[in-house]
């Protein structure tokens, strides 16, 4: 058997909850199908300070508050995992059941590649960030550790040096891959010791962290570099495995949308950090929901 609404949306993350609250509330029936935690990246967060009209929060606080009022308005909550989503805007469940809609939103956000060492798991929002511009304040005065060297690793490490006492970044050869710009600002910044030619091996805590076991890749010698943070930058992958057969995401999984966050599949749309885009943060996938909820209405409302 399947449902029929005019709004179903995969991923209850900020971009899917602010569309479930704006389409809800605009009348249109809508369903919040989420395999997991409500709330996506706000669960890792361990504090919010940089969401207007909130001076501070913890991340898990912020969601439900979210998720009450994305459900506030009469949209349906669903557990459970999509598999598929059909050009039809079918969406085929892992338990055989079935969600059919007029409109599909994807908003199922990406997945952080992990070090996999042991200590890493267990002290994320602990210590252990994937978010500098989230993050970074709360490690004023305090040691913390980078791990990567593309683009992404070194612009956070000098976006965090306007916080910390002092920053290492951590390569696994003795080039950084990041683009010269990017290398030029970390090597002239005095806050910055790159350590060449390591790998995380261990990440150490008491409840939080407090160091990181590091090991040459070429003597297999050990050290431990006393630190408040461990931020990893080993990339992220695009949970869009849903849509891919459709053909709306680029080489790298993310999805390709137009200025109203729709794919080239009509009434299909992304938002949030799915999406091919520069900026990840809360409240530009919040903005990104609502504005999808708005198109969809429109779309209802012509048939």
């Amino acid at each position: 058997m399947s449902e029929r609404y005019d709004l179903a949306i995969i991923g209850a993350g900020p971009a899917g909850m602010a569309a479930s609250l704006y389409a809800s509330r605009s009348g249109l029936k809508t369903c919040l199908i989420e395999n997991g935690a409500p709330g996506g990246k706000l669960l890792k967060t361990y504090h919010i300070e940089n969401y207007p009209g909130i001076k501070e929060m913890g991340g898990a606080e912020l969601a439900m508050v979210m998720f009450d009022q994305a459900l506030g308005f009469g949209a349906e909550y669903k557990a459970g995992d999509v598999v598929k989503v059909d050009e039809d805007k079918t969406i085929h469940m892992a338990d055989g059941s079935r969600v059919e809609a007029d409109c599909v939103l994807l908003a199922t956000g990406t997945k952080e590649r992990m070090l996999n060492i042991p200590g890493e798991q267990e002290n994320v929002g602990k210590g252990v960030s994937f978010c500098a511009v989230c993050d970074g304040a709360f490690f004023r005065d305090k040691d913390v550790v980078v791990i990567g060297g593309g683009n992404s690793a070194l612009e956070e490490s000098v976006f965090l040096t306007q916080f910390v006492r002092k920053l290492y970044i951590v390569i696994r050869r003795d080039q950084f891959r990041a683009e010269e710009k990017f290398q030029r600002e970390v090597e002239a910044n005095d806050k910055i010791e790159i350590i060449r030619e390591h790998i995380p091996v261990q990440v150490l805590s008491d409840g939080k962290v407090t160091g990181i076991v590091l090991q040459n890749v070429k003597t297999g010698e050990q050290q431990t570099i006393p630190c408040a943070g461990i931020f990893p930058y080993v990339g992220s992958d695009p949970l869009s495995g849903s849509v891919r057969d459709l053909g709306v995401c680029n080489e790298h999984g993310y999805v390709l949308v137009d200025r109203a966050m729709e794919t080239k599949v009509d009434g299909l749309f992304a938002a949030g950090d799915v999406v091919d885009k520069e900026l990840r943060q809360v409240v530009t996938a919040v903005g990104e929901g609502a504005l999808v909820a708005q198109q969809v209405f429109r779309k209802v409302k012509e048939k």
